[in-house]
């Protein structure tokens, strides 16, 4: 059977009474949603989306051109999210994205909803 002083305890209370007063902030905001950080934007640019075949043995790849060359960071954010949603590989370097395959429409309708303008070549 309980103590009486645990009869109409919480688990926090316990919890709290173990932790000192400086760690007790942390566990009051236990129940708080946490936020997820917000993903950086970027768009209103015009991208050009290619298929390639020279040079890869046959094989197709999605090129998309545009980005900015002097900072690839807006490229390299933008062809992880692409490579995550499509469930491809891919790299960006020299203000180009390469996906592997021939995925312009797919491409095209995921940058478009990120705010880009694209244009399939």
């Amino acid at each position: 059977m309980m103590s009486n002083n645990r009869q109409g305890m919480d688990w926090r209370d316990s919890l709290r009474q173990l932790l000192d007063p400086e760690q007790q902030s942390d566990v009051d905001g236990a129940d708080e949603p946490v936020q997820a950080p917000a993903e950086p934007v970027f768009g209103g640019r015009k991208l050009d989306i290619v298929l390639d075949k020279k040079g890869r043995r046959g094989k197709q790849a999605t090129i998309i051109a545009g980005f900015d060359t002097d900072n690839d960071t807006e490229a390299l954010a933008v062809a992880a999210r692409l490579k995550q949603s499509l469930g491809t590989g891919g790299s960006a370097r020299g203000g180009e994205i390469l996906i592997q395959g021939d995925r312009r429409k797919d491409v095209a309708s995921l940058l478009t909803g990120m705010g880009y303008k694209t244009r399939i070549i």
